[in-house]
């Protein structure tokens, strides 16, 4: 065993398998990446709400918030902070009482069609706190952070911040989750018990 070890590293070749690139991971599909989206977000418990606009965004979130009994929602992130201002809709926006918090309104860097996941990061006003502290993260996404894979996702994080890359980036499949205890599966134990995407198409001009 030991000389066909030896004598494989003696033939090392630079690339030993020059058409595994070319090789596809993953079976086609010809659902659109909406539709693909949704379908593996539910599938590991999230929630996917689909808004024509942002008046259905709201309305989506007011439902939510009447369905959760919710009345502390906190957002912080300037573009996310605009939306709701400009439709009244009521929300914390500092971290005072921070430890009540019930739900975090937050952006996302992309959305992976292929998992289900959402990438987030610590490069905006959001931080980490609001993804992962209240029991409901709720994500608000356009169409056009819609990507089929990983490695398009970090494509449009290093589009957006360039050489100034966040510190932190995230992939969040689904509420946290853990079966550490008796193989028992828990949701929330870690972090939101509950993930709502919220999609909207992006605004024209």
């Amino acid at each position: 065993m030991l000389k066909k070890v030896r004598h494989a590293l003696l033939q090392k070749r630079e690339h030993p398998f020059p058409n595994f690139e070319e090789t596809a991971l993953h079976a086609e599909t010809s659902e659109p990446m909406d539709v693909l989206f949704a379908q593996r977000l539910t599938a590991v418990a999230g929630h996917f709400i689909y808004c024509e606009d942002e008046i259905s965004f709201i309305e989506g979130l007011l439902a939510l918030a009447e369905q959760e009994k919710l009345r502390r929602m906190y957002a912080w992130e300037p573009r996310v902070k605009q939306l709701l201002d400009q439709y009244e809709f009521p929300y914390f926006q500092t971290d005072k009482d921070f430890t009540e918090a019930e739900a975090g309104i937050t952006a996302c860097e992309a959305l992976i069609a292929r998992s289900g996941s959402v990438l987030v990061s610590n490069g905006s006003a959001a931080g980490r706190r609001l993804t992962i502290y209240p029991h409901i993260h709720v994500v608000v996404a356009y169409a056009s952070q819609l990507v089929m894979d990983l490695k398009d996702g970090f494509s449009l994080v290093k589009e957006r911040y360039g050489d100034n890359m966040p510190s932190l980036v995230s992939v969040v499949t689904g509420p946290s989750r853990t079966a550490d205890i008796e193989k028992t599966l828990v949701l929330g134990a870690h972090g939101p018990k509950d993930l709502y995407v919220f999609l909207l198409e992006d605004r024209l001009g």
